[in-house]
């Protein structure tokens, strides 16, 4: 670079990436994995695992290096971050997170770009395996972990699989966190494995389930679509999948059920659209998985 003449590539501080091939789908996945520059507690460093890992890598490293050393102004501890992406430098990779992340049976749909596969959702329990019985052993192999803390995020369609991974595997982990879940998705699919596990809760003690969306995912347009003369079009096509309503019928099911397996808590971020919302939905997520006290 000019000027810089002496210049080396950024690394992410205190973090470790570690391509892993699937033992169920011969697939390779990059692990990056956090790990504070402290003295583990007696029990264990709680865990956060993360879907999407190459976009939310950076930003969940940077939030917690700030936060976690400021606990009495923060109400964050240290812990483990664990994020699950893909061998690759940009931040998604649309086509295997449409498999991995999409609950079955699934569906397949025209390809994203010209001269590319088609597009297969359906492989979550697939992907919900790999992290449960090939990456966190692996993890647990490394570190001390808390049995009882540890948590799940999930974005977008990661926010979808979230509620998955709770519907069908409910012991899984404590802390669930489902930023703009599209639960929509494949006319509320999600819904067939919600029932059974109304029926047959089986969650941890103490579990919990965070769920968000931005401001301008509910039937409000950002300022930036407003004139745009496409108005009444966008409104429209918001009805389908407004994140706040079916957020909150989902919230409101599951606060209702007998004994209150999971306690449900619901926010909307001022000023975020569906993308704009990750990294405030990250800064949330280190928040919730390893704050201190519980509110």
């Amino acid at each position: 670079m000019t000027g810089f003449p002496h210049s080396t590539s950024a690394l992410i501080a205190n973090t470790t990436v570690h391509d892993v091939k699937s033992d169920r789908n011969g697939q390779l996945y990059r692990i990056f994995i956090y790990r504070p520059d402290a003295h583990p507690p007696e029990q264990g460093w709680p865990v956060l695992y993360m879907t999407d890992g190459n976009a939310v890598i950076g930003t969940a490293v940077d939030v917690m290096r700030a936060q976690a050393n400021y606990p009495s102004g923060t109400n964050v501890g240290h812990g483990v971050i664990v994020t699950i992406g893909y061998p690759q430098d940009a931040a998604y990779d649309p086509l295997r997170r449409s498999w991995d992340l999409g609950p079955p049976p699934g569906q397949t749909y025209p390809p994203f770009f010209e001269n590319s596969p088609e597009v297969r959702t359906g492989g979550a329990d697939e992907f919900l395996n790999f992290i449960v019985e090939q990456v966190r052993p692996m993890v647990e192999a490394g570190f001390p972990i808390d049995q009882h803390r540890q948590a799940l995020f999930g974005h977008s369609f990661g926010g979808l699989f979230v509620l998955y991974s709770l519907f069908t595997r409910p012991s899984a982990f404590t802390t669930w966190i489902a930023a703009s879940p599209s639960i929509y998705w494949e006319n509320r699919a999600i819904d067939r494995f919600y029932e059974p596990f109304a029926t047959n809760p089986r969650t941890r003690d103490n579990a919990e389930l965070f769920l968000s969306c931005g401001e301008y995912e509910t039937d409000k347009l950002a300022p930036f679509q407003l004139g745009a003369g496409d108005e009444a079009e966008r409104l429209a096509q918001k009805k389908i999948t407004l994140n706040d309503v079916h957020a909150l019928d989902m919230m409101e099911r599951l606060n209702n059920l007998p004994a209150r397996p999971i306690r449900v808590r619901f926010e909307v971020h001022p000023g975020e659209n569906h993308m704009s919302l990750l990294p405030v939905a990250v800064n949330r997520a280190i928040q919730n998985a390893f704050a201190l006290r519980k509110l």
